[in-house]
């Protein structure tokens, strides 16, 4: 049976104070900011959430948080990846233990494993917990390709391998999932801007950051598209492509973070080695992001 986790997964950003504490007060508004603007599941803890900057104490403790102000209205998904399997493992047992409705898990970064070692690594993660699990692909990020056998081979061995965050601009790489994984296995793209193309070659939904900002408008293009609709959804495509750019102009989540602090939800805060934008930066951003705030 395919795992639906909704056609927008946000990876949320992680509020700080200016003493870089987690900011709770933010995190509750943000949490209903985007279940009110067409969010179908929460993403905690991913590279958006400045993971690497948080400890596994926070995150807990975030996931908890999450959990009790969603109260069921949405999803709620927990990054757990590392490129430590026996991390990724504990990680994904203790999530699954606090009440996460899934997992993402992303290909192990730095060591650069082969396709069996990634094989290995998802394989024990699998076998350790019963939650769905998202696969994880983002090669710009973890300096290895999770070639689309790979994607198969597990999705055919663990029923709960249920879908794959692809992170990957060849489009070719989706047709030849699609061809080899089972028909009931979910690709989400991982990147806003090719939402709409990869949604003609049968993705699910986007595992989105756009989504904080434009997530009510992303929900009509994809459902456009679903109904047949495609011109109108190639229109809306084209009207938020500007700010799918530019949210990523800098170095994630410094954008988007300076955007939601414009908007009044949150403060302007990141962890090192993550800057804020400068001047000329700002500029230049909200030479565009100014008429998508709402």
């Amino acid at each position: 049976m395919r795992y639906d986790a909704g056609e927008i997964i946000t990876a949320m950003i992680t509020p700080f104070k200016e003493n870089y504490e987690v900011d709770y007060e933010a995190l509750e508004k943000l949490i209903n900011h985007l279940i009110e603007n067409g969010s179908d599941a929460i993403l905690v803890a991913g590279t958006t959430g400045e993971c690497p900057t948080l400890s596994h104490e926070e995150e807990w403790d975030i996931l908890k948080f999450v959990i009790k102000t969603v109260n069921g209205r949405v999803k709620v998904i927990m990054g757990t990846g590392s490129n430590s399997t026996a991390t990724a493992v504990m990680a994904s047992k203790k999530a699954e233990e606090i009440g996460a409705d899934a997992l993402l898990t992303v290909v192990p970064y730095y060591n650069k494993p082969n396709q069996r070692g990634m094989i290995a690594h998802f394989s024990a993660i699998a076998e350790a917990v019963k939650l769905p699990i998202i696969l994880y692909n983002i090669p710009g990020r973890t300096g290895v390709n999770m070639l689309p056998v790979t994607v198969a081979e597990l999705a055919k061995k663990y029923k709960n391998i249920v879908a794959v965050k692809q992170s990957n601009g060849d489009l070719d790489l989706i047709s030849e999932m699609k061809l080899l994984c089972p028909e009931d296995f979910t690709i989400y793209s991982g990147d806003d801007s090719l939402t709409l193309p990869m949604l003609s070659l049968g993705a699910g939904g986007v595992i989105s950051v756009a989504s904080h900002v434009v997530g009510l408008e992303m929900k009509e293009m994809i459902t456009l598209f679903k109904n047949g609709k495609n011109e109108e959804a190639l229109s809306i495509h084209k009207q938020l492509f500007p700010i799918f750019k530019k949210l990523f102009m800098c170095p994630s989540p410094a954008p988007v973070k300076d955007i939601l602090t414009k908007m009044g939800i949150i403060k302007n805060v990141l962890r090192l080695p993550l800057v804020n934008m400068t001047e000329d930066e700002k500029k230049e951003f909200y030479s565009v992001a100014d008429k998508y705030i709402k």
